[in-house]
Protein backbone atom coordinates (compact mmCIF):
# COMPACT_ATOMS: atom_id res chain seq x y z
CA UNK A 1 0.00 0.00 0.00
CA UNK A 2 1.34 3.43 -0.96
CA UNK A 3 0.25 6.44 1.08
CA UNK A 4 0.92 10.12 1.51
CA UNK A 5 0.87 11.60 5.01
CA UNK A 6 -0.36 15.19 4.94
CA UNK A 7 -0.50 17.61 7.82
CA UNK A 8 1.12 20.75 9.14
CA UNK A 9 4.58 20.81 10.72
CA UNK A 10 4.56 19.14 14.11
CA UNK A 11 1.40 17.12 13.43
CA UNK A 12 3.26 13.85 14.01
CA UNK A 13 3.75 12.64 10.44
CA UNK A 14 7.33 11.49 11.07
CA UNK A 15 6.39 9.64 14.25
CA UNK A 16 3.49 7.86 12.56
CA UNK A 17 5.56 7.06 9.47
CA UNK A 18 8.18 5.40 11.69
CA UNK A 19 5.47 3.26 13.32
CA UNK A 20 4.28 2.15 9.87
CA UNK A 21 7.85 1.28 8.88
CA UNK A 22 8.30 -0.84 12.00
CA UNK A 23 4.86 -2.48 12.06
CA UNK A 24 4.06 -2.90 8.35
CA UNK A 25 7.49 -3.04 6.72
CA UNK A 26 6.70 0.05 4.66
CA UNK A 27 9.46 2.21 3.20
CA UNK A 28 9.45 5.86 4.26
CA UNK A 29 10.42 8.15 1.43
CA UNK A 30 11.35 11.38 3.15
CA UNK A 31 12.50 13.88 0.57
CA UNK A 32 14.69 15.67 3.13
CA UNK A 33 16.49 12.43 3.98
CA UNK A 34 16.79 11.50 0.30
CA UNK A 35 18.30 14.87 -0.58
CA UNK A 36 20.86 14.65 2.23
CA UNK A 37 21.80 11.10 1.20
CA UNK A 38 21.96 11.96 -2.50
CA UNK A 39 24.20 14.95 -1.86
CA UNK A 40 26.97 12.69 -0.56
CA UNK A 41 26.27 9.64 -2.73
CA UNK A 42 28.56 10.49 -5.65
CA UNK A 43 25.89 9.45 -8.19
CA UNK A 44 24.97 11.65 -11.16
CA UNK A 45 21.73 12.64 -9.45
CA UNK A 46 23.60 13.20 -6.18
CA UNK A 47 26.08 15.50 -7.89
CA UNK A 48 23.18 17.55 -9.33
CA UNK A 49 21.67 17.83 -5.85
CA UNK A 50 25.00 18.90 -4.34
CA UNK A 51 25.54 21.56 -7.02
CA UNK A 52 22.08 23.08 -6.49
CA UNK A 53 22.31 22.98 -2.70
CA UNK A 54 25.86 24.39 -2.72
CA UNK A 55 24.56 27.38 -4.68
CA UNK A 56 21.94 27.86 -1.96
CA UNK A 57 19.10 27.21 -4.38
CA UNK A 58 16.02 25.05 -3.96
CA UNK A 59 16.14 21.63 -5.56
CA UNK A 60 13.76 21.45 -8.52
CA UNK A 61 10.73 19.18 -8.64
CA UNK A 62 12.36 17.26 -11.49
CA UNK A 63 15.32 16.39 -9.29
CA UNK A 64 13.09 15.30 -6.40
CA UNK A 65 10.99 13.17 -8.74
CA UNK A 66 14.23 11.68 -10.08
CA UNK A 67 15.29 10.75 -6.55
CA UNK A 68 11.90 9.19 -5.83
CA UNK A 69 12.12 7.26 -9.12
CA UNK A 70 15.54 5.91 -8.06
CA UNK A 71 14.15 4.84 -4.67
CA UNK A 72 11.12 3.13 -6.17
CA UNK A 73 13.35 1.31 -8.65
CA UNK A 74 15.86 0.04 -6.07
CA UNK A 75 13.91 -0.40 -2.84
CA UNK A 76 11.98 -3.50 -1.94
CA UNK A 77 8.79 -1.76 -0.98
CA UNK A 78 7.02 -5.00 -0.14
CA UNK A 79 4.95 -3.24 2.51
CA UNK A 80 4.43 -0.17 0.34
CA UNK A 81 5.71 3.38 0.46
CA UNK A 82 5.01 6.35 2.69
CA UNK A 83 5.57 9.69 0.97
CA UNK A 84 6.70 12.10 3.67
CA UNK A 85 7.33 15.75 2.78
CA UNK A 86 6.32 15.24 -0.84
CA UNK A 87 4.23 16.34 -2.59
CA UNK A 88 4.02 19.85 -1.19
CA UNK A 89 2.40 21.57 -4.18
CA UNK A 90 -0.21 20.74 -6.82
CA UNK A 91 2.49 20.54 -9.50
CA UNK A 92 4.40 18.02 -7.36
CA UNK A 93 1.19 16.02 -6.80
CA UNK A 94 0.66 15.79 -10.57
CA UNK A 95 4.31 14.79 -11.09
CA UNK A 96 4.09 12.10 -8.40
CA UNK A 97 0.88 10.74 -9.93
CA UNK A 98 2.56 10.44 -13.34
CA UNK A 99 5.64 8.82 -11.80
CA UNK A 100 3.60 6.20 -9.95
CA UNK A 101 1.74 5.31 -13.15
CA UNK A 102 5.06 5.08 -15.04
CA UNK A 103 6.45 2.77 -12.32
CA UNK A 104 3.33 0.56 -12.25
CA UNK A 105 2.45 1.73 -8.73
CA UNK A 106 -0.77 3.11 -7.23
CA UNK A 107 -1.50 5.73 -4.64
CA UNK A 108 -3.83 3.98 -2.22
CA UNK A 109 -4.60 6.72 0.30
CA UNK A 110 -3.75 10.25 1.32
CA UNK A 111 -4.07 10.55 5.07
CA UNK A 112 -4.46 14.04 6.45
CA UNK A 113 -3.63 14.54 10.11
CA UNK A 114 -5.97 17.34 11.13
CA UNK A 115 -4.85 19.46 14.06
CA UNK A 116 -5.91 22.69 15.73
CA UNK A 117 -3.18 25.30 15.22
CA UNK A 118 -3.21 26.58 18.80
CA UNK A 119 -3.09 23.04 20.20
CA UNK A 120 -0.24 22.25 17.80
CA UNK A 121 1.74 25.31 18.90
CA UNK A 122 1.17 24.27 22.52
CA UNK A 123 2.35 20.74 21.72
CA UNK A 124 5.55 21.87 20.01
CA UNK A 125 6.45 24.53 22.58
CA UNK A 126 5.76 21.98 25.34
CA UNK A 127 7.94 19.40 23.59
CA UNK A 128 10.78 21.92 23.39
CA UNK A 129 10.45 22.80 27.09
CA UNK A 130 10.47 19.12 28.08
CA UNK A 131 13.56 18.45 25.96
CA UNK A 132 15.36 21.46 27.42
CA UNK A 133 14.45 20.43 30.97
CA UNK A 134 15.82 16.93 30.30
CA UNK A 135 19.04 18.32 28.86
CA UNK A 136 18.17 17.07 25.34
CA UNK A 137 18.77 19.06 22.17
CA UNK A 138 15.94 21.36 21.12
CA UNK A 139 15.23 22.05 17.45
CA UNK A 140 16.01 25.68 16.64
CA UNK A 141 12.58 26.06 15.04
CA UNK A 142 10.63 24.53 17.95
CA UNK A 143 9.29 27.84 19.19
CA UNK A 144 5.98 29.63 18.68
CA UNK A 145 7.20 32.25 16.21
CA UNK A 146 9.03 29.77 13.97
CA UNK A 147 6.14 27.31 14.06
CA UNK A 148 3.61 29.97 13.06
CA UNK A 149 5.85 30.91 10.09
CA UNK A 150 6.09 27.22 9.10
CA UNK A 151 2.31 26.85 9.48
CA UNK A 152 1.74 29.84 7.17
CA UNK A 153 4.01 28.30 4.54
CA UNK A 154 2.15 24.98 4.89
CA UNK A 155 -1.26 26.61 4.42
CA UNK A 156 -0.08 28.63 1.42
CA UNK A 157 1.69 25.79 -0.42
CA UNK A 158 0.46 22.44 0.80
CA UNK A 159 -3.11 22.78 2.03
CA UNK A 160 -4.47 22.96 -1.57
CA UNK A 161 -3.50 19.27 -1.76
CA UNK A 162 -6.33 18.48 0.65
CA UNK A 163 -8.92 19.61 -1.90
CA UNK A 164 -6.98 18.03 -4.76
CA UNK A 165 -6.89 14.57 -3.19
CA UNK A 166 -10.45 14.91 -1.85
CA UNK A 167 -11.67 15.52 -5.42
CA UNK A 168 -9.78 12.40 -6.56
CA UNK A 169 -11.42 10.34 -3.80
CA UNK A 170 -8.08 9.52 -2.13
CA UNK A 171 -8.30 11.72 0.99
CA UNK A 172 -8.87 10.25 4.47
CA UNK A 173 -8.90 12.89 7.23
CA UNK A 174 -8.24 11.88 10.81
CA UNK A 175 -7.84 13.65 14.15
CA UNK A 176 -4.12 14.18 14.58
CA UNK A 177 -4.36 15.47 18.16
CA UNK A 178 -5.04 12.17 19.92
CA UNK A 179 -2.41 10.10 21.65
CA UNK A 180 0.26 8.46 19.49
CA UNK A 181 -1.65 5.15 19.75
CA UNK A 182 -5.03 6.74 18.92
CA UNK A 183 -3.61 8.43 15.83
CA UNK A 184 -1.92 5.17 14.75
CA UNK A 185 -5.24 3.34 15.13
CA UNK A 186 -7.02 6.00 13.06
CA UNK A 187 -4.35 5.70 10.36
CA UNK A 188 -4.78 1.91 10.30
CA UNK A 189 -8.54 2.34 9.84
CA UNK A 190 -8.00 4.92 7.10
CA UNK A 191 -5.61 2.55 5.33
CA UNK A 192 -8.22 -0.21 5.55
CA UNK A 193 -10.72 2.16 3.93
CA UNK A 194 -12.95 2.44 7.02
Amino acid sequence: MNIILLGPPGAGKGTQAQKLVEERNMVQLSTGDMLRAARTSGTDMGNKVAEVMDRGELVTDDIVIGLIREQLAKDDGAGGYIFDGFPRTLAQADALGRLLIDMGENLDAVIELQVDDDALVGRIVGRAKEAAAAGQPVRADDNEESLRIRLMAYYKQTSPLVGYYYAKGDLRSINGLGSMEEVAESIAKAMAGK
